[in-house]
């Protein structure tokens, strides 16, 4: 890869973010044992296809948020729960 493949920018939290230029065909290898390749461009969407060991838990990142957004509105529910049987036994 050369220079003009890969840009290496700074988010607003101040994280390093890498973004590569990759077409139809071509891949990305994160470590030794994860590849991602691009398999299909059409209308706005891009299809990746990845090959990582099966121990490894891969997430669409909105379905993995909207889980730890209801995992916290559950503890909130059973922190109410366990406040009103407290009040129950006065």
């Amino acid at each position: 890869m050369t220079i003009e493949n890969w840009n290496l920018t700074t988010e607003k939290r101040g994280v390093d973010l890498l973004v590569i230029t990759r077409k139809k065909g071509e891949s990305i290898l994160i470590g030794d044992d994860i590849e991602i390749s691009i398999s299909k461009i059409e209308e706005g969407s891009v299809k990746i296809a990845i090959n990582a060991p099966r121990e490894m838990t891969i997430l669409r990142k909105e379905l993995y948020e909207e889980v730890q957004n209801e995992n916290k509105e559950a503890t909130k529910m059973n922190v109410s729960i366990d406040i009103l049987k407290k009040l129950g036994k006065k």
